[in-house]
């Protein structure tokens, strides 16, 4: 006893007979309450600094990974020039006999152009073998094929990566390869204003109707028939059959004879497939039922048409075995492409050729080659940035193959695509070398196209050889399009990565400090960091006006974050002598630098990068091995005996989430994924509902049984772990349920109340969660009862009447209540997740509260080991819970657990909960690393958690920083925008959001913890 307290398993006895000195004065009172509000005011003061100083790293982090996207995502120059009708790149009249058209005679008046979202074409070919559902259900476009060839055929369509809606519909319209970024002299949202398919339409003087998906109206504002067309909202992935219906309640009276001459092209866009990939995955009965529907519309179609319009049917993307898309993966740009007309039109080269392709692997057609074959079909000019070429089948002839007609069309294609070539040559500057093979093809091609022209007698061989010159031409040119736009702006990335760095540096810096609180530095270097912004905006200002074409308007952006930089290094410089670097290290702390430099080290292999998860389960087990050996150790035998115990728990929870996976392409067939019912499908197993009821039965009550373990449990603790987190999990539990009941129809209710009863569920659980959550949390105070009992009266030093005050929760008073706030987020994020993920997450706590246990047995509330665990805790579960590195794993349907439609911000935000909640999760955890089994008057304990933040940071930098770099060393590599690049937009979407969480989050939050424990302790 000291003081007259005693402390003891979380409880503090105080002793009023044997206690200090009390205020006898109100004089001394008052004084108490004035230094009170100071410290109070001070603490408030340098904690706004500390959120301050995070917000800096946040903006350097920003700076840095801007500059360097800048130069690394492929960048086209949109020209802005015009096909004309009057002015063909060739003279072709001698040849052909032109009735109406533009460069070529016209082969049809009117088009239907039916776009089925993610139609694979797998969907489209017969299956002989043990079939899924998507076998054998959308027959009619095969079956046309093949029984009636000179009127259909049907070819394997492949898109370019990404494979994303948008883009395609980019790459459909104006037949150019998609880059990152279009860069043009003016831009009206998304709209597309090169030259395109369309706005050809358009200037013929088209009527263009357009019926479901909306992108097209982003793409192409005001183009399409306002009384005639019927746009319905694109993004609810699981809502199968809104726009469906839609379209096909007006598809087929727009070919009543009172309305069909009233337009002249139709755009229809189905998303019923592609929505039920997402939600089910294609091996699902919803696959089936939507396929047969198409299949049936199709039918109607082909007998309501007439001689004059030609029908079209694609997919604009496949999807992959889950029904996910985005990447490039096989089956997500494998798509399909059926043309069909009354008329006998259609041909083949060759006898073997009148059957489809088996499979997509053989004579596949690149999708922007449907933009040469329908202008010249509709005798239209090509659009000007073309680089497709006209379709085989398309012109070859009904009868005897005509090779004369594919001459012509590939002759004008690709004196379209040599006249863009040299536009875009002056307009970049590219000098003739980067040309050189496509000129010699070039030349090759129109030798060949003089000699037809003006020889006397051309035979079909002569004919022939002119269509593989063209063709030889356009497939050079592509490639050399393709390496064009595969330039890098090395400068940019330099640029990016020099900040990266330099604010590693400067976290490394305030890390590894040996000053006592780093909290009391941070006004120091926050106002030399200022000076420095201010500085360096001006300075690039200037510069910007001096040589625009050096610095750019980036150059105040650059400047600023430069200047922050150099402010920071002297403000450090200036304090030296408490700012110098700690080297001494542990065990602990080299474990934490080999396991962040490890890593990082191995982004420069594709397969270390495929494999990351089992990468960090292998650093997980390693830690929790050294943590037994570690607690083996101990001298007093409670910590010996909790640090084992703990250790080899946190092995066996480690263990246990790695049961839970989702493979990527590349894994297979090594890998087996468990995360949802099978490969092929991206819902729940029934087994795995149980998950969510066990999670909601068993965590609140392991987490309830360490809170009493220091005799925590008291207060707000027991409303809210025992209450309130309690209900929400299980309303959580009988969400999922509720949505599996919908999708296997296993109730008799309206599939459309179920959705209400879910989406009003679901925003009662976000509202307990994060609205309920939050205010226990800041208004709350700490987890103590405090009783008052009489002293013996045999005790010598009682005096008469004399009372003992016990604190119970005294030595856990800032930990206990600062879990308040990580188990608030814990529900809201376990709700975004599936069953499975939901499962992972309740282990992931349970994963943190016994790190805090090790932390504390072994005192390691200093060394870095803690965050730097907690770090790999994150990126280990982002995978556990159905993610990987790539954009195809990104959930969705997470968007629409609580809403309808897509509202902004609330849906982006849903999706950033469901995709990085491990990492918010462990990086709000972050200071629980230090205040977890800590006594209120502890000193220097923002400057701990200030350390404890930046050390976590630390490792989210470094690992950006190594994806970045290894992205830009291997630019040229074959897997650079399959593995490597999404790896880095990962590391980097990750490190923006650790950035923000932890400075307003994570440390903003610890404000409110103090203040509440200092109300009742005092300052």
């Amino acid at each position: 006893m000291e003081n007259g307290i005693t402390e003891h398993d979380g409880i503090v006895e105080s002793n009023p007979a044997v206690s200090g000195k009390q205020v006898k004065s109100l004089k001394g009172a008052q004084e108490l309450a004035d230094n009170n509000r100071k410290s109070a005011v001070r603490f408030k003061s340098l904690h706004l600094l500390v959120v301050g100083f995070f917000l800096w790293i946040l903006f350097l982090h920003t700076v840095g990974i801007y500059f360097f996207t800048k130069g690394f995502l492929l960048t086209r120059l949109v020209l802005d020039d015009k096909s004309e009708c009057l002015q063909p790149p060739l003279k072709v009249s001698h040849t052909s006999s032109f009735r109406e058209g533009c460069w070529h005679p016209k082969q049809f008046d009117k088009a239907i152009i039916i776009i089925i979202d993610a139609l694979r074409y797998d969907f489209t070919v017969p299956y002989q073998a043990e079939s899924q559902h998507f076998h054998n259900t959308l027959t009619v476009l095969h079956e046309t094929a093949v029984k009636q060839p000179h009127h259909a055929f049907l070819l394997p369509f492949i898109a370019d990566p990404p494979t994303v809606t948008l883009q395609r519909l980019k790459g459909l319209t104006t037949g150019t390869l998609p880059t990152f970024v279009d860069a043009g002299a003016s831009f009206s949202g998304t709209a597309i204003e090169e030259d395109n398919l369309v706005s050809q339409l358009r200037a013929a003087n088209k009527t263009l109707v357009h019926l479901g998906d909306d992108t097209w109206h982003s793409l192409f504002p005001g183009y399409f028939d306002a009384n005639l067309t019927h746009a319905y909202d694109s993004f609810n992935a699981w809502d199968l059959h809104t726009v469906d219906n839609g379209v096909m309640e007006h598809l087929l009276p727009l070919l009543a004879p009172e309305i069909v001459n009233r337009w002249d092209v139709l755009f229809a866009h189905f998303l019923g497939v592609d929505h039920a990939g997402h939600r089910y995955g294609p091996n699902h009965p919803a696959m089936t039922g939507k396929l047969l529907q198409m299949d049936a519309i199709l039918r109607q179609l082909i007998e309501a048409l007439d001689d004059q319009t030609l029908l079209v049917v694609m997919g604009d993307h496949g999807m992959d075995a889950k029904g996910d898309h985005g990447g490039e993966s096989d089956d997500e740009v494998e798509a399909a492409l059926w043309m069909y007309s009354k008329k006998a039109i259609f041909g083949r080269s060759k006898i073997e050729y009148v059957s489809p392709p088996a499979t997509a692997k053989e004579r596949a057609v690149a999708q922007i080659d449907l933009v040469p074959t329908l202008s010249l079909l509709l005798g239209l000019p090509i659009p000007f940035n073309n680089l497709g070429a006209p379709i085989e089948e398309a012109f070859i002839g009904s009868n005897e193959p005509q090779w004369q007609n594919l001459a012509i069309v590939n002759a004008l294609t690709g004196a379209q695509i040599h006249n863009y070539q040299i536009e875009y040559a002056q307009a970049r500057g590219l000098d003739e070398d980067a040309t050189s093979l496509v000129q010699e093809r070039w030349l090759k091609a129109i030798n060949h196209w003089v000699r037809l022209r003006f020889g006397r007698h051309s035979t079909m061989t002569e004919f022939q050889a002119t269509y593989a010159a063209f063709s030889e031409y356009q497939i050079e040119n592509l490639r050399v399009c393709r390496s064009l736009w595969a330039r890098f702006d090395i400068p940019n990335m330099l640029q990016g990565i020099g900040i990266l760095l330099f604010a590693l540096v400067s976290i490394i810096g305030f890390a590894r400090s040996s000053s006592r609180d780093r909290a009391n530095d941070v006004p120091v270097l926050l106002r030399n960091i200022g000076i420095g912004i201010v500085s360096g905006a001006a300075i690039g200002y200037l510069l910007n006006l001096i040589i625009p074409d050096t610095f750019g308007r980036d150059g105040v952006v650059f400047g600023a974050a430069i200047g922050g930089l150099i402010g920071n290094g002297l403000a450090m410089w200036q304090n030296r002598a408490t700012n110098i670097i700690n080297n001494t290290m542990t065990l602990w702390g080299w474990m934490a630098v080999v396991f962040t430099l490890s890593q990082s080290i191995g982004f420069a292999s594709n397969s270390y990068t495929i494999w990351e998860d089992e990468i960090l389960l292998l650093f997980l087990s390693s830690f929790a091995v050294v943590a037994t050996v570690a607690s083996l150790r101990q001298v007093n035998t409670t910590d010996r005996i909790l640090g084992i115990y703990h250790s080899l728990l946190f092995l066996v929870l480690t263990r246990v989430s790695s049961l839970s996976r989702l493979c990527r392409d590349e894994q297979m067939p090594y890998c087996r994924s468990t995360y949802y019912a099978s490969a092929t499908s991206s819902t729940s197993a029934t087994w795995q509902l149980l998950i969510s009821y066990v999670v909601a039965i068993l965590l609140p009550e392991v987490i309830k049984s360490y809170y009493q373990r220091s005799k925590s449990y008291e207060g707000s603790a027991r409303f809210w772990i025992g209450f309130a987190f309690r209900i929400g999990l299980l309303g959580t539990a009988i969400y999922w349920t509720l949505d599996a009941a919908d999708d296997g129809n296993w109730l008799s209710v309206n599939s459309t109340t179920l959705l209400n009863i879910r989406i009003n569920l679901a925003q009662i659980i976000l509202a307990v969660a994060f609205g309920a959550g939050t205010t226990t949390f800041i208004w709350a105070a700490p987890c103590i009862r405090v009783e008052v009992s009489p002293i013996n009266g045999s005790s010598e030093a009682a005096k008469p009447n004399s009372k003992s005050m016990t604190i119970l929760g005294y030595a856990n008073v800032h930990g206990s209540r600062y879990f308040l706030l990580f188990s608030g987020w814990l529900l809201g994020i376990i709700l975004v997740q599936k069953p499975m993920g939901g499962g992972v997450l309740g282990l992931l706590a349970l994963q943190v509260l016994s790190l805090l246990e090790i932390v504390d047995t072994n005192d390691l509330s200093q060394s870095a080991i803690g965050p730097i665990v907690l770090a790999l805790l994150g990126s280990f579960h982002f995978f556990k819970t159905g993610h990987q590195a790539t954009p195809a794993s990104i959930q969705w349907n997470a968007a629409f657990i609580a809403l309808k439609t897509v509202r902004y911000p609330w849906s982006p935000i849903l999706i950033i909960l469901n995709t990085f909640g491990a990492q918010i999760l462990t990086v709000i955890a972050v200071p629980l690393v230090v205040l977890w089994k800590q006594p209120p008057k502890k000193t220097g304990l923002l400057g701990d958690v200030s350390r404890a933040m930046m050390r976590h940071i630390c490792y989210y930098t470094v690992i950006n920083l190594a994806t970045t770099m290894w992205a830009g060393w291997l630019r040229r590599h074959l897997m650079l925008y399959r593995i490597f690049s999404p790896r880095f937009m990962t590391g980097a979407a990750v490190l923006l959001v650790i950035d923000l969480v932890g400075a307003l989050v994570a440390v903003g939050g610890y404000r409110w913890n103090v203040i509440a424990v200092n109300e009742v302790f005092g300052w």
